[in-house]
């Protein structure tokens, strides 16, 4: 399981949201090994006075937080990190300075999803990867 959540300026997010959400999901497919349909993500578009960001950065400043169950390997994390600054400077334009990325990690038993506990539920694909 994997939840996304991607931030940034609404004039300079829409129109790139479509795009900018198969990337993202090419890279966790490719990195955390995620089947095609597992796709969650939320788009946070703000307006240009709500989204601060530091200096050196453009108005294309996106921000994206993806919250997984623990298990995956440090390698793979980096390879996610690696895949998402590169694919998108490159298939969506937003240069390396502009993007920030957070992943945040709990337990399988902090997680809840079908009427379940995280834990208890038999997935279609590896946590440990």
């Amino acid at each position: 399981m994997a939840q996304v959540k991607i931030y940034g300026i609404r004039e300079k997010l829409a129109p790139v949201r479509e795009r900018l959400s198969e990337t993202i999901h090419q890279c966790v497919m490719e990195a955390l090994q995620f089947p095609a349909d597992k796709r969650a993500h939320r788009f946070f578009m703000m307006e240009k006075e709500d989204m601060l960001y530091p200096s050196g950065r453009t108005d294309a400043y996106t921000i994206i937080e993806i919250a997984i169950i623990e298990g995956r390997s440090i390698e793979a994390k980096k390879m996610l990190v690696r895949l998402l600054f590169d694919k998108i400077r490159d298939e969506v334009g937003i240069a390396h300075q502009d993007i920030e990325v957070c992943i945040q990690e709990s337990p399988a038993h902090n997680w809840g999803f079908r009427g379940m506990h995280g834990d208890e539920v038999k997935l279609n694909y590896k946590i440990n990867v």
